[in-house]
């Protein structure tokens, strides 16, 4: 799996080995993966919020993504908050 991270220094920011890593699609982060490794499928289900200043709300604002279905890799956007 290629891609950059979220959250990770840009001048290294692919995926490291060991690591897991969805994908995460639609929104400001549409593109980027994250990195689960530790998370529970509920956690992922229930929704992530993601800190970013690409959102509609700018500085302070977050993003919620969400795992798409169980065992997948894919974390959709859901919506853009404070």
């Amino acid at each position: 799996m290629g891609g950059r991270v979220y959250g990770a220094d840009h001048e290294d920011a692919g995926p490291r080995p060991g690591r897991i890593y969805g994908e995460l699609v639609g929104g400001p982060l549409d593109g980027l993966l994250l990195d689960v490794t530790g998370r529970t499928e509920r956690e992922l289900r229930t929704g992530v919020e993601l800190p970013t200043e690409i959102g509609s709300h700018g500085h302070g604002g977050r993003s919620l993504y969400v795992l798409r279905a169980a065992g997948e890799r894919w974390l959709d956007w859901v919506v853009d908050m404070r």
